[in-house]
């Protein structure tokens, strides 16, 4: 598969983080299935700005001390610019990927890279000043602020009104990207015309599962959507049914599908029985045993391999990615995904059954009914 940087620039909507700054400025990742790759390096997960913000701070900072990893020697399985595969019929299916709160768009490198090799075109998205930072083409780093917003909630109705404001930032900055990239102009010209603008979809983690539920329910454009573990309400607290979402409340008409940890499902948490019992579209609640929270972005392979390095404790390794065994859990969720958008964007099951019922080669994945 390859890869390509597209750097964005909505002239329209003021950066709602930083207010002397009139327009609001994105990075996207763009990968897609290669004709040959013969030339083409493996493209970096973080590029060095990136990587050297990531140590400075992260959602693994707690528990991967500084000077233990080397976050930008990573390569993914993408390699940069190589020439796209050609397309018969209406052209490649498109699925965009928004990640966590405060995560980087690279820690989805893993189902990105799976679906691109499907024959799928994954966009990216990086959330400008919510990840540690995001770099330009120029070399520029813009940090993130989430901690400073953060200190200025203090009060419950505070926090209440920061979440909103990230989930409709989130919400705002997908459209775009479908409105930009739509367009044409801002892709580069090897990827014009072989996108299938009439089959996309979107799949996030935790705060990006709820922006891929929320931005279809916003969005006609979007036909399907995974959510990986995000509660889908404003609040810090999983299990509180207050401030719930219009994805909530209104539930959607098209396809989704749930994918949780352990205790994470739509008989649990509020959120997630709000809209299953609104949704009038096919939905689905998966249940990836023995998974932590952090076991549905690249963490799950990479936490315990930095543990084994810098004789992390067990606890602190399944506080973030749980007991399941790395290559299951990854497997089970390529697997998953895959099928879900082979299903409703290509039409197609490829035989392998595995959204009818549970799987004896997913023993792992359980069904919530």
């Amino acid at each position: 598969m390859g890869v390509t940087s597209l750097h964005l620039v909505d002239g329209g909507r003021r950066d709602p983080w930083v207010a002397e700054r009139p327009y609001r400025e994105l990075m996207v990742s763009v990968r897609y299935p290669a004709r040959a790759v013969g030339g083409h390096p493996r493209a970096p997960q973080m590029l060095p700005g990136e990587a050297a913000a990531f140590e400075e701070w992260s959602n693994f900072s707690e528990a991967v001390p500084k000077g233990v990893a080397d976050w930008g020697a990573t390569r993914t399985h993408a390699r940069l610019d190589a020439p796209i595969a050609r397309h018969h019929g209406r052209g490649f299916p498109v699925v965009l990927y928004s990640p966590g709160a405060g995560d980087p768009r690279t820690l989805g490198s893993t189902l990105c890279d799976e679906l691109a090799s499907r024959g799928y075109v994954v966009v990216s998205i990086d959330h400008t000043y919510e990840p540690p930072g995001v770099q330009f083409p120029d070399g520029r780093v813009e940090y993130s602020r989430m901690r400073e917003e953060a200190g200025k909630a203090q009060r419950p109705a505070q926090i209440v009104a920061l979440l909103r404001k990230l989930t409709a930032v989130r919400v705002a900055d997908s459209r775009f990207v479908l409105d930009e990239l739509g367009r044409g102009m801002a892709l580069p010209r090897m990827l014009r015309g072989v996108l299938d603008w009439r089959a996309v979809g979107m799949f996030g983690h935790s705060g990006g599962g709820f922006t891929a539920a929320q931005a279809m329910h916003d969005d006609r454009r979007i036909k399907a959507a995974v959510n990986l573990d995000g509660v889908m309400g404003y609040t810090q607290d999983d299990f509180d049914p207050a401030n719930p979402s219009t994805v909530g409340t209104e539930g959607v008409d098209r396809p989704l599908l749930l994918m949780g940890m352990e205790g994470h499902n739509h008989r649990t948490v509020p959120s997630w029985k709000a809209v299953w019992e609104r949704s009038t579209g096919w939905h689905l609640d998966l249940t990836l045993t023995g998974a932590g929270h952090a076991s549905f972005t690249d963490a799950q392979w990479m936490v315990p391999q930095v543990a084994r390095k810098a004789g992390l404790p067990r606890a602190a390794v399944e506080k973030l990615v749980g007991t399941v065994a790395p290559a299951r859990s990854v497997a089970a969720q390529r697997a998953y995904v895959t099928a879900f958008f082979d299903r409703w964007l290509r039409g197609r099951d490829g035989g392998s059954g595995l959204l009818d019922g549970p799987s004896g080669r997913f023993p792992e994945v359980r069904f919530v009914r």
